[in-house]
């Protein structure tokens, strides 16, 4: 009901500016965002600079998994009411092998996990599901150095390595100069479908930054 309510009112224009919804009934969403971020880039944009170790040069993180979003066709919600115990410091660290740090994945479970109506491991199960489900082009692994290129390339590199997906189902975005993350939507049962106008975002820069796997 929360959902259709939402967009009742955003097509009536009633919503003004606002997208995000805080304290939200949990399980109450329309579709999923998966959002991959390339760690490369973002070590270069924040990652080094907070000394994360998921920036280590021991590590090879390509595309890991920044989360999975519960979103409503306009908007989102986040921080949701929710009955379910907040995970254990051994489940958050399990996900650390695809999020590159158990912090994140605490924060994700604290901000969105809430609002899937899942428990902690049961949201930490799906979003593993969701990131082994797409396809990484692995052409960006095999860089040596650091590109410039419009992020046109990198959605096109999505699209053919995954043909269950199309263009108005995935988002690549940009942020200070770099490729930041390929945004993919997905159902509740984790199949392709068009994202809302909220989501699709694309980067129109036309030699973005992409960084080499350490």
């Amino acid at each position: 009901m929360r959902g259709v309510l939402f967009t009742i009112l955003a097509a009536a224009g009633l919503l003004g500016g606002v997208a995000q919804a805080e304290g939200e009934r949990a399980g109450e969403f329309d579709y999923y965002v998966l959002a991959l971020s390339w760690s490369p880039n973002w070590c270069a944009i924040e990652g080094d600079a907070k000394r994360s170790e998921q920036c280590d040069e021991r590590y090879d993180y390509g595309w890991t998994l920044h989360g999975l979003w519960p979103q409503f066709h306009r908007g989102w919600p986040s921080y949701c009411r929710t009955k379910e115990a907040p995970p254990r410091r051994r489940q958050t660290s399990e996900m650390s092998d695809i999020m590159g740090t158990s912090g994140l994945a605490w924060h994700q479970w604290k901000k969105h996990g809430t609002c899937s109506g899942l428990s902690a491991q049961g949201y930490f199960d799906l979003s593993r599901e969701a990131y082994a489900k797409i396809t990484r082009p692995e052409v960006f692994r095999r860089l040596d150095k650091a590109v410039k290129l419009p992020a046109s390339v990198v959605e096109e590199a999505f699209l053919k390595a995954n043909p269950t997906l199309t263009a108005d189902s995935l988002t690549i975005t940009c942020r200070d100069g770099f490729i930041q993350e390929a945004r993919v939507c997905l159902s509740r049962d984790l199949e392709p479908v068009p994202c809302g106008r909220d989501v699709i975002k694309d980067c129109t820069l036309p030699n973005a930054v992409f960084e080499p796997v350490r």
